[in-house]
């Protein structure tokens, strides 16, 4: 298929490059990366996740403290940022609702919403200028969607993202499926998902599609792009950037990691989860406990009585470092990653390489 290398339009929005920089909770995708990734003219996305973990006070509780963080975030990065912007926000977070609405307040380009089905997300919007892209990992949640927004709503996703099963963080796959590589893998799922979008797209309605999971560098996005993506999600390539908002620790993790190193976990979020391997990820594994106890009530699928640590610390103290406390969450090329770079330079080699590998 002749594909170009294209600016990405969400309805009216148009994003110069069509590069979505994946969210990272907790605190690994705020203003300093997102900003960096939009001035860019990629789409760079705060992840909303693991925000009112910290700042802990008798006057505010976690669903005060998330989304009064959440918003100053969403402020510096606009202070940061004059381009385009979007935030990530997990269905499985116990203020989902309040979150979406604080964005939506905030008048921001872009939610994109997974970590399952965002079926009630347009009733949550009330001006008419943020932009809707709900993350699928089938074709099947697809259509799920696009049909119970178009039936209750009126509206369609404004794109969709695919996420295959390399993608880092959460997946939205059994392990069974994860093992099976014969069957489940990113370019089957992302034709599967085209198919099913072009049902419901017509004159005045495009629903651009979006790849992601395993992206590492212009050679992929050039094949999504081949079977009909209009751009891709990425994550991994941007935590080795000096304007990604983890530690340093964090960095050198993916730095240092071999591809043994890369696992996949049971988390506490009911889904499984890439990670790098230490210490404290082969203590549970193990099913050794973490002693802790659940300030936050944070996921609606976490039940704090029977997981043996609380995810949420385990990647806030990632996020500051504490590796021996926690652990990094990473797609499966995150092994290749040998150095650090600016999100400029980062952007400037993947745009270049796409465009070799598209004019092939």
């Amino acid at each position: 298929m002749k594909a170009g290398f294209k600016s990405l339009y969400l309805g009216d929005l148009k994003i110069e490059l069509p590069i979505i920089q994946g969210g990272m909770g907790v605190r690994v995708s705020s203003s300093s990366l997102t900003s960096a990734v939009s001035s860019q003219g990629a789409l760079g996305v705060i992840a909303s996740v693991g925000l009112g973990e910290e700042c802990m006070d008798e006057k505010r509780d976690y669903k005060m403290r998330s989304r009064e963080e959440f918003v100053n975030i969403i402020r510096e990065t606009r202070a940061m940022t004059k381009n385009p912007f979007g935030v990530n926000i997990m269905c499985a977070l116990t203020n989902y609702d309040d979150l979406v609405d604080a964005a939506q307040s905030e008048l921001v380009d872009v939610i994109i919403s997974g970590a399952g089905l965002p079926l009630r997300l347009p009733s949550l919007i009330k001006n008419k200028k943020t932009k809707l892209v709900p993350i699928v990992s089938s074709a099947r949640a697809a259509e799920i969607i696009c049909n119970t927004w178009q039936r209750r709503y009126n509206r369609l996703p404004d794109a969709v993202v695919v996420e295959g099963p390399l993608a880092g963080g959460h997946l939205g796959y059994s392990l069974a499926e994860l093992e099976d590589k014969e069957h489940v893998y990113l370019d089957k799922i992302l034709e599967e998902v085209l198919a099913v979008v072009r049902k419901f797209e017509h004159d005045e309605i495009k629903i651009p599609v979006v790849a992601a999971g395993g992206i590492f560098d212009g050679k992929d996005i050039a094949r999504v792009m081949r079977l009909g993506a209009s751009g891709v999600q990425m994550a991994t390539r941007f935590v080795c950037t000096h304007e990604c908002d983890a530690s340093m620790e964090y960095k050198q993790a993916y730095i240092d990691a071999k591809e043994e190193d890369i696992v996949v976990i049971q988390s506490p979020v009911g889904m499984p989860g890439r990670v790098i391997s230490n210490d404290f990820v082969k203590k549970i594994i193990k099913g050794e406990r973490v002693v802790f106890t659940c300030e936050y009530k944070c996921l609606f699928t976490c039940d704090f009585k029977k997981v043996n640590y609380c995810i949420a610390k385990a990647l806030l103290n990632a996020y500051h470092g504490q590796l021996n406390e926690g652990f990094t969450m990473c797609g499966s090329n995150a092994y290749r990653i040998n150095k650090i770079v600016s999100v400029k330079e980062l952007i400037a080699e993947l745009v270049a390489e796409a465009k070799v590998y598209l004019n092939k």
